[in-house]
């Protein structure tokens, strides 16, 4: 399925040098976890992101005289564009965009008062910077939490669309929307209730998802629920963790539901059952381990590793190499037809060669 053909129609901004909305590729963020006020190690960090293939890069800005940061990051050559996060103090984005940051993140749970995002809004206007509302459940303004009583998603909702409209009430409209929370679900539905009432970007994640496959499987199941329905421009998993893990999980997540097709060797395996005459987890472990150094450029390789020749054969139809286990030994499958037939103690040295001959092939 064409992710295209379901998505959602919405209005694109520009930051930087990347389009967020429908039409453009789900970007993938992450944030510096370094201090701000350490501009080389900023620089490390965002290069280490770039490298990873980080196509947005935000950091915190928490006083204006930390704006400057921005700037030397740009001097330096960071090229991924660079988001300046925003809580408290205004005047750190008005510095920000100064600095020339490539897009505003304001929480309106504790920006101020009304003049303070007309000052933000005016200044991003004049030099064409975007602005995120990004709304959290645990900053939500005291009003909405007294009428719902929690963050639920309609309060989360609710936030959003009122300071969405806020924005326009100064004339501006090149927003971007993200709505987060700690439950998928309520992450989800809120999301949701807000793409149903406009047609800004919508940027997506789980926050505090924590470390580890809990975090990885959370955001997941958040990510996953929105861009299965066409909902989700730009996406961040946060994780407790090293920032480029951050990445790489993303990248595994959008890979996964199809909506990016950037070069990977994907292994798609059977769950074993009592057919199986092969050590098939093995071999599915140590071939992930020897893909893992092959470049496969731009191309999506699949390889599928199957325990029998009961469903093997149609179940690796779309594969481009594979197996179907035998009793010590395996027919070797490409795009559903047999082509071969190996020895069990042959799996990874011909699959691993059959992967490298495909991407010379291109």
């Amino acid at each position: 399925m064409d992710y295209e053909s379901i998505r959602r129609k919405t209005n694109a901004v520009k930051a930087g040098d990347v389009f967020i909305g429908s039409g453009y590729p789900i970007s993938v963020q992450s944030m510096l976890n370094t201090d701000t006020s350490d501009i080389k190690a900023c620089i490390e960090q965002a290069r280490k992101l770039e490298d990873a293939g980080c196509d947005i890069i935000r950091l915190t800005v928490p006083t204006a005289d930390h704006a400057k940061t921005i700037y030397e990051m740009k001097c330096a050559g960071i090229k991924a564009p660079l988001v300046a996060d925003i809580h408290f103090d205004y005047r750190a984005a008005l510095a920000a965009v100064s600095a020339g940051a490539d897009k505003i993140r304001i929480n309106p749970g504790n920006i101020g008062a009304d003049e303070n995002v007309r000052a933000v809004a005016n200044a991003c206007r004049n030099r064409g910077v975007p602005i995120r509302i990004g709304i959290n459940g645990g900053s939500l303004e005291k009003s909405i939490l007294a009428k719902y009583g929690s963050p639920t998603a309609e309060a989360l909702a609710e936030s959003a669309l009122y300071h969405a409209s806020l924005l326009e009430k100064f004339d501006f409209y090149d927003t971007v929307i993200s709505i987060k929370s700690s439950s998928p679900l309520i992450m989800a539905r809120a999301t949701e209730l807000v793409a149903q009432r406009c047609d800004y970007p919508l940027h997506i994640g789980v926050t505090e998802a924590g470390e580890g496959d809990d975090a990885l499987i959370k955001s997941a199941a958040g990510i996953g629920a929105l861009i299965s329905r066409g909902i989700g421009d730009t996406v961040r998993v946060s994780l407790t963790d090293d920032p480029v893990k951050e990445v790489c999980a993303a990248k595994k997540i959008l890979r996964a539901l199809g909506v990016i097709s950037d070069g990977y060797i994907e292994v798609v395996s059977c769950p074993t059952c009592g057919r199986t005459q092969i050590e098939l987890i093995p071999i599915c472990r140590m071939l992930k381990k020897e893909f893992e150094n092959i470049d496969p450029g731009k191309r999506h390789i699949k390889v599928a590793v199957m325990g029998c020749v009961v469903n093997g054969p149609g179940e690796a139809a779309e594969a481009d190499i594979g197996i179907a286990g035998g009793k010590g030994c395996a027919m070797l499958i490409s795009h559903g037809k047999v082509i071969g037939k190996i020895d069990e103690d042959e799996i990874i040295g011909t699959l691993v060669r059959e992967v490298k001959r495909l991407i010379t092939e291109g």
